[in-house]
């Protein structure tokens, strides 16, 4: 109990509400229900119970009390929940019993998931899996966080992982019975590289996705770029229907990005207004038509912005994913071809909308991909990069050896199974408290 602390937590939303609930996880979860609702009720069901607190003995709630004895609980230890009226007042009162019971603390953000990942109840794929699902604000998300919470990442990168160490085994076979008159060093250059090679390719094909998941867990983005005044600013309030950006007729108004999120049919979409492209002696301006040219660079898909009421002049450097879209249509003196849209009148804006989605549905849409965070892109490339050498052949056993344990090494950590203790300071740094 002195070694391992229990943690509480609100679970529920701050605020006044009709129920709040605080969970608990640590050896100390028997004793101190016994201590607060004078004894531990059965477990797992909800029982009425009054809760007094165990120094002073003053009524706190009449709540209802659930007692969940380990293993078989989300973090593998003892756990209880108490769900109390919601009022602030009696939440802070028993917040302040809790704190004041020998071996409780306070829970950090993620304290609950970090458990369950250290104790075996959560692959690390699967927490991360819980932090998509919280962040997740489309269907999109939703469904991608739910696969990777289902351990669709895990139980590919397992059976990978198996394979690897079968491959690892044969090449220690070599090394540790070679004298043996049925293991000799053929068996580097037979099935085992056959082997080796079969899976690299594999975990290779899995990397060509076009980084679909990460693209899907941060948004397609859509670079709102033209000349000063070409109607960006105003075009991205007529799309995200609020006042983000600040409209003006002088040009050079925006200086900096403006992001805003949008869900196009289930898909994340971050609309981001930038600096009018021009030419400029203000160092300011210029910085932000620098970081403009960047954007751009690095976006999923540049809308060009054209004035209809402006001549036609050279557009700026955008990269290949662009689309041409004519603004301000109720000043123009003439039909105009292709996307055309008013932002005053409406004109022209929902076939925009549509033209989006489309592409973003084409680049990022379902819900297929497995690999959906950077650490796992770079985990899986580096075992990718040791299968290489295996099957390039190298010229002593002892290396094929090294090169599989790195390759079985990169894919552990992909599930938290080695070196994780920097990764999960990371990773639930920005989860709840409570979760």
């Amino acid at each position: 109990m002195e070694s391992t602390p229990t943690l509480f937590a609100p679970a529920s939303g701050f605020g006044r509400a009709a129920i709040a609930v605080l969970r608990l996880t640590g050896p100390a979860c028997g004793p101190l229900l016994a201590a607060l609702a004078s004894g531990c009720p059965p477990p797992r069901r909800l029982s009425l119970r009054t809760l007094r607190d165990p120094g002073s003995g003053e009524i706190l709630d009449r709540a209802l009390v659930a007692w969940l004895p380990g293993p078989a609980t989300y973090t593998g230890e003892d756990m209880a929940e108490l769900h109390l009226h919601g009022g602030l007042a009696v939440r802070a009162g028993v917040i302040r019993a809790l704190a004041a019971f020998p071996g409780c603390r306070a829970a950090e953000p993620g304290a609950f998931t970090r458990r369950a990942v250290l104790n075996g109840r959560l692959d690390l794929t699967e927490a991360e899996g819980i932090g998509d699902l919280i962040d997740a604000e489309t269907e999109a998300q939703r469904r991608q966080a739910l696969r990777q919470l289902d351990g669709t990442l895990a139980r590919q990168v397992a059976a990978w992982r198996a394979r690897a160490i079968d491959c690892l085994a044969g090449a220690e076979a070599v090394l540790d019975f070679s004298d043996e008159g049925d293991v000799d060093d053929a068996g580097l250059d037979g099935a085992l590289l056959t082997r080796a090679a079969a899976l690299r390719d594999e975990i290779a094909a899995a990397l060509r996705d076009d980084r679909r998941g990460e693209r899907l867990r941060e948004g397609f983005c859509v670079v709102l770029a033209g000349a000063p005044n070409a109607g960006k600013s105003t075009l991205l309030n007529a799309l995200s229907r609020r006042d983000a950006a600040i409209v003006s007729d002088l040009p050079g108004t925006t200086r900096d990005m403006i992001e805003v999120r949008c869900d196009l049919g289930g898909l994340p979409v971050v609309l981001v207004d930038t600096a009018g492209l021009r030419e400029t002696e203000d160092r300011i301006e210029a910085e932000g038509i620098r970081r403009t040219r960047a954007r751009m660079a690095s976006a999923d898909l540049v809308l060009r912005l054209i004035p209809a009421d402006a001549p036609a002049v050279a557009g700026p450097d955008c990269p290949e994913r662009t689309l041409a879209v004519t603004t301000k249509a109720d000043l123009a003196a003439k039909p105009v071809a292709g996307l055309c849209v008013s932002a005053l009148s409406g004109e022209g804006l929902d076939r925009l909308l549509d033209a989006i989605e489309a592409r973003a549905r084409a680049e990022i849409g379902g819900a297929d991909a497995l690999i959906t965070r950077e650490r796992h892109r770079a985990a899986l490339a580096r075992c990718v990069a040791s299968l290489d050498r295996v099957v390039a052949g190298a010229p002593l056993p002892e290396l094929v050896a090294e090169d599989l344990r790195l390759a079985v090494r990169a894919l552990g950590e992909v599930g938290g199974h080695v070196g994780v203790e920097e990764m999960l300071d990371r990773l639930f740094a920005g989860f709840c408290i409570g979760k």
